[in-house]
């Protein structure tokens, strides 16, 4: 007999994953009020989740709490997407009152879409960089820097 139970549950994954990049990012753009999405997104994942432990199958239950797990992430994530507009780390709609405000306050949001670009193999700002440090971040020198001469360290 054929179990279907991994491909049902594998879609669920996908689709969820799919939603949550391109609805939060758009729920967040076009709602003038983040509480309201966020509430309806965690009743739906809770009452998903509530449902999962009744279904019938569990190929039901798995795949209803696949997207009921998301739709709760989903809810917090919209909080996230909220501050990566207010720092400009995302696009803000100058057409929705809240992200007006962030733009008229002056601070770092902006409209350009930083992901809105072709690839086009060349260097991006005028920075570089080097090996990582001893703590695992990387570390940026200017390339005027960089063009005076390398940076070297060395580890004890």
């Amino acid at each position: 007999m054929i179990q279907l139970a991994g491909v049902w549950m594998a879609l669920a994954t996908f689709l969820g994953i799919w939603w949550g990049h391109v609805g939060v990012r758009w729920l967040e753009a076009n709602s003038e009020r983040i509480g309201p999405p966020a509430a309806m997104l965690t009743i739906a994942g809770l009452a998903l989740n509530g449902y999962a432990l009744l279904a019938p199958s569990l190929t039901i239950a798995g795949v209803c709490s696949i997207i009921g797990i998301t739709l709760l992430w989903d809810a917090f994530e919209l909080y996230r997407q909220q501050r990566r507009v207010q720092k400009g780390h995302a696009p803000a709609n100058p057409r929705n009152p809240r992200h007006a405000a962030y733009l008229a306050a002056g601070g770092h949001a902006t409209t350009e879409d930083l992901l809105d670009r072709e690839p086009g193999g060349r260097p991006g700002p005028e920075s570089r960089q080097l090996p990582f440090g001893p703590t695992g971040t990387p570390r940026v020198v200017p390339a005027p820097v960089l063009a005076r001469q390398p940076v070297v360290e060395e580890h004890d």
